[in-house]
């Protein structure tokens, strides 16, 4: 169940806070291959699994990039902002994998809102810091500052 703002105004009396988590996700196989073939990028890693037994992570991993495109399907179940004409993905900030995520493995999205600004045309510009944990692991598999603008119906 998201955080619900009722107002993008209403999102500045909460930086600071923690929005809350997406639900579980599992990365398997087919995730990956079809992530490798929309990107290009069929390193042995990522899509060999009988090969990646043996290397460094003893399974094959997800793509860095695709666990980080997996937080535009975390926010909306980590947050909702109403009384909007639309929201826009303007970029991030600050990315960083501590961790691989092993094919697998489950993943989730955590969200803090960590600033809140009005912009040119009276949009307002949120950051949010997401973290995509991996179940059962101390580290994250991602941490993006997320930068959304939402602009008032």
């Amino acid at each position: 169940m998201p955080t619900v703002f009722e107002t993008p105004g209403a999102l500045a009396g909460s930086v600071g806070k923690h929005l809350g988590y997406s639900d579980w996700l599992l990365i398997d196989q087919e995730r990956v291959n079809l992530f490798a073939d929309a990107t290009g990028d069929h390193q042995w890693i990522h899509v060999e699994p009988e090969r990646a037994k043996a290397g460094p992570f003893g399974a094959t991993i997800a793509h860095g990039y695709l666990t980080m495109s997996l937080v535009s399907l975390f926010l909306p179940q980590i947050v909702e902002v109403r009384g909007v004409s639309m929201g826009i993905n303007y970029g991030a900030d600050r990315l960083r994998f501590p961790a691989p995520v092993p094919v697998g493995s489950r993943v989730r999205g955590g969200g803090e809102l960590v600033k809140v600004e009005e912009v040119k045309g009276g949009a307002i510009q949120t950051t949010i810091r997401v973290t995509v944990e991996i179940e059962g692991s101390d580290r994250p598999a991602c941490v993006v500052d997320t930068i959304s603008r939402f602009v008032p119906a």
